[in-house]
């Protein structure tokens, strides 16, 4: 491949067939400050089994090494931000990935560049896993430890905990005073604040929902329906002014003189 310099790599010094390491210098449009051009070796066709502690070693004869980089494919990489949980993040690492190394000084870079003799990705005194082997490696490392898990839930639930209670005393401290313009900022506390709404209560309204549309579908749905209730409104409604009548009549009577 043009601009790529080639380096024969073996498995093990038993021979084998031999794996060819692409190398260049890197070249980016925008400067990373982790990523110095002068000193950072972009590297291609890396084995799925070579780990970044053994192409920092692999490398290292070259020169000092500072800090290397595997990805899946060439790119800026992820921004450094808060550590995710092994856990839940954990990607099972498919076909060949690329790499970053940044060494102490440009020489070391330059070094790598230049003709190599075959390097050995496993030496008998830092084999890597391959094979079987690494298959039940990663078997054994994707079984959860249930108590380390915990702890990580714990002290996930802990900071979230203190963070919502640092938003509600702010929010506290913030209700009905108003800021340098004079508005006055609304927070969800009030002088009657709503009712939580927990499982249950959620729960309760769902019901009561479901309850009333039901209602709402049954009443009055067909024609016939309608009628019904038109019909027992109006006699309802007679009933009632019979029973008026009759009240009125009996008030009227009582008010009759009688002297005898």
């Amino acid at each position: 491949m043009a601009g790529f310099t080639v380096i024969p790599a073996l498995l093990s010094g038993s021979g084998g067939a031999a794996r060819q390491l692409l190398v260049k210098p890197h070249r980016a449009r925008e400067a990373a400050a982790r990523r110095p051009q002068e000193r950072t070796l972009f590297v291609l066709n890396l084995p799925p089994y070579c780990t970044q502690e053994s192409v920092h070693r692999l490398f290292s004869q070259c020169g000092t090494v500072t800090s290397v980089e595997l990805q899946d494919k060439p790119g800026p990489g992820a921004k450094s931000e808060a550590k995710k949980s092994k856990f839940f993040s954990r990607k099972p690492t498919e076909g060949y990935r690329v790499a970053y190394v940044v060494f102490k000084s440009p020489a070391g870079m330059k070094s790598a560049l230049k003709p190599q003799t075959p390097w050995i990705l496993s030496p008998s005194e830092h084999p890597v896993t391959t094979g079987l082997q690494k298959w039940i490696q990663d078997y054994r490392c994707s079984i959860t430890d249930t108590e380390a898990l915990q702890k990580e839930v714990d002290d996930f639930m802990k900071k979230h905990d203190q963070r919502v209670a640092a938003m509600e005393a702010q929010a506290g401290a913030e209700d009905g005073v108003p800021d340098e313009e004079g508005w006055v900022k609304v927070t969800r506390k009030g002088r009657r604040p709503g009712v939580p709404r927990t499982e249950a209560r959620n729960l309760q309204a769902a019901q009561r929902e479901k309850r009333k549309r039901q209602q709402r579908e049954l009443l009055n749905f067909y024609s016939w329906q309608q009628q019904d209730a038109k019909r027992e409104h109006i006699a309802q409604l007679r009933k009632k002014f019979e029973e008026d009548k009759q009240k009125i009549a009996l008030m009227r009577a009582d008010r009759k003189f009688k002297p005898y």
